[in-house]
């Protein structure tokens, strides 16, 4: 029978000071075996251009496999049209460093309607969103499409969710999914334990399938299940706790999958909770 791959473990990493020479430092300190970046400033729209060498050394380390974080800003379900010309400007910028890069994917919010209902905001991410995914292709990395905490009028919070906002996308290959343990937590399923994770698990490969789940976002969270409150914890520090991200490195879905924390830094915390994680995959898969 063939061995599964192994699911690597890192963090979001800090690159001021340049994409590789800063960020693949932090990712030895902290121990991580796989790094997110932002390629920009994460609350602007400004866009800047990459350094071919950092780029390049990033890329050339195929070993520690890269994903892009696109602005927070970005609302592809908005109705203000400005907003959204902005949006789909700062994702095919993320969209064309990730290429430069070789990134696995580029994570973007899924967004919220602000006003008027979730089919409103539905039908105005998918005029914007997938005349961007037919045009750019294979071109680019994947659109890791990133579900919220279920604030507002989101477009997307549950697992359930995912499959509408999908369906709005005709299911194109070019779609696929982040899924952040926090926010799946403050939208309403309960992965306080290995059986909860499982559940949330099961139902994710019922309805949307392990197919297009890329990358995994391991968050403790501060807040309580059900709260829609998006407020990341250090691992086992939470109201999620530590034992059930060991149903991760396991489950049909997961297995294989990269994750990355965004917890509470610094570099002490961010090692600390890198090594509880691999403490659990170790538990669980025995390597």
């Amino acid at each position: 029978m063939t061995e599964k791959k192994q699911s690597p473990i890192g963090a979001h990493v800090p690159v001021s000071g340049g994409l590789a020479t800063k960020g693949l430092a932090y990712a030895a300190e902290i121990g991580a075996e796989t790094v997110q970046v932002f390629v920009g400033n994460p609350r602007g729209w400004a866009v800047t251009d990459g350094d071919p060498d950092e780029d390049a050394a990033l890329r050339e380390r195929t070993d520690i496999p890269n994903f892009i974080h696109a602005p927070y800003l970005i609302n592809l379900g908005t109705p203000d049209d400005a907003v959204g010309g902005k949006s789909l400007s700062a994702l095919e910028h993320a969209l064309r460093r990730g290429a430069d890069i070789g990134a696995g994917g580029v994570v973007v919010h899924t967004g919220s309607a602000v006003r008027g209902g979730r089919d409103e905001g539905l039908a105005r991410m998918r005029d914007r969103l997938l005349p961007l995914l037919e045009r750019l292709g294979d071109s680019v990395p994947p659109v890791l499409l990133e579900p919220m905490a279920g604030q507002g009028q989101v477009l997307c919070a549950t697992v359930d969710d995912l499959a509408g906002y999908l369906d709005a996308l005709d299911w194109h290959p070019r779609a696929q999914v982040c899924l952040d343990t926090c926010h799946v937590f403050a939208a309403g399923h309960d992965v306080s334990s290995r059986e909860g994770m499982r559940t949330m698990l099961d139902r994710f490969g019922e309805v949307v399938g392990a197919d297009r789940l890329k990358l995994i976002h391991a968050n403790d969270s501060k807040a309580e299940c059900g709260s829609h409150k998006d407020r990341h914890e250090n691992i086992g520090a939470g109201k999620i706790g530590a034992d059930p991200f060991a149903e991760l490195f396991v489950h049909p879905v997961t297995a294989g999958v990269p994750l990355t924390l965004e917890t509470p830094g610094p570099a002490d915390p961010h090692a600390k909770d890198v090594q509880r994680l691999k403490e659990l995959r170790t538990e669980v898969t025995g390597s």
